[in-house]
């Protein structure tokens, strides 16, 4: 009788975790570590059921300044639920190898407050797994801060080049468009 309570707790415990896989969109199914931070994003935990703008950044580039854009998106829609996740990467040989000074360019010289990560691979074979599921949900990257506009249901709905800054029309109409998106379905 009493193996028979320790069990309960267990299975519900391995019921919850199974719903929640069950919920967590392809593009959200594993971590990324966080930028200087010792610390690893569940993607799934984190950011399913919410408006997604996912940008490949580097800190280097002569694009970087929309990081100021991308914060002052971030700073107008945040409250509405819209999350930006920036990915650096060296893909394009403009990242530094030593995070702390992708940190410094993110958090300092350009007061970053939404979610980055510590570089990662974002073209090929060995793309992290976000950015091989937003491939195949839309294109590779061409170049640094290529832009990917994700709904509430992990789909892409729009793409943007590295030439579309932020404050563009087109990009706010996506963005919006994704933030009045419906919500992630539960399954039964």
């Amino acid at each position: 009788m009493l193996m028979r309570w320790f069990a309960v707790p267990a299975l519900l415990v391995a019921f919850t975790g199974l719903a929640q896989a069950a919920q967590c969109p392809e593009l959200l199914q594993g971590s990324l570590p966080k930028l200087r931070a010792n610390e690893s994003i569940d993607l799934c935990q984190r950011f399913a059921g919410k408006p997604l703008v996912v940008v490949n950044t580097a800190s280097f580039c002569g694009f970087a300044p929309q990081f100021k854009s991308l914060e002052a998106l971030n700073q107008r829609f945040k409250g509405q639920g819209l999350e930006i996740i920036g990915v650096p990467s060296n893909d394009f040989k403009q990242e530094s190898k030593d995070g702390a000074e992708t940190a410094k360019v993110c958090y300092v010289n350009y007061g970053v407050t939404f979610t980055m990560t510590e570089p990662q691979k974002v073209r090929g074979d060995d793309a992290t797994h976000l950015f091989k599921v937003l491939a195949k949900q839309s294109s590779t990257p061409k170049w640094n801060f290529y832009k990917y506009v994700v709904d509430r249901q992990g789909k892409v709905i729009a793409s943007f080049s590295s030439l579309t800054k932020p404050d563009d029309p087109d990009f706010i109409a996506a963005v919006e468009k994704a933030l009045a998106s419906p919500p992630l379905a539960s399954t039964p």
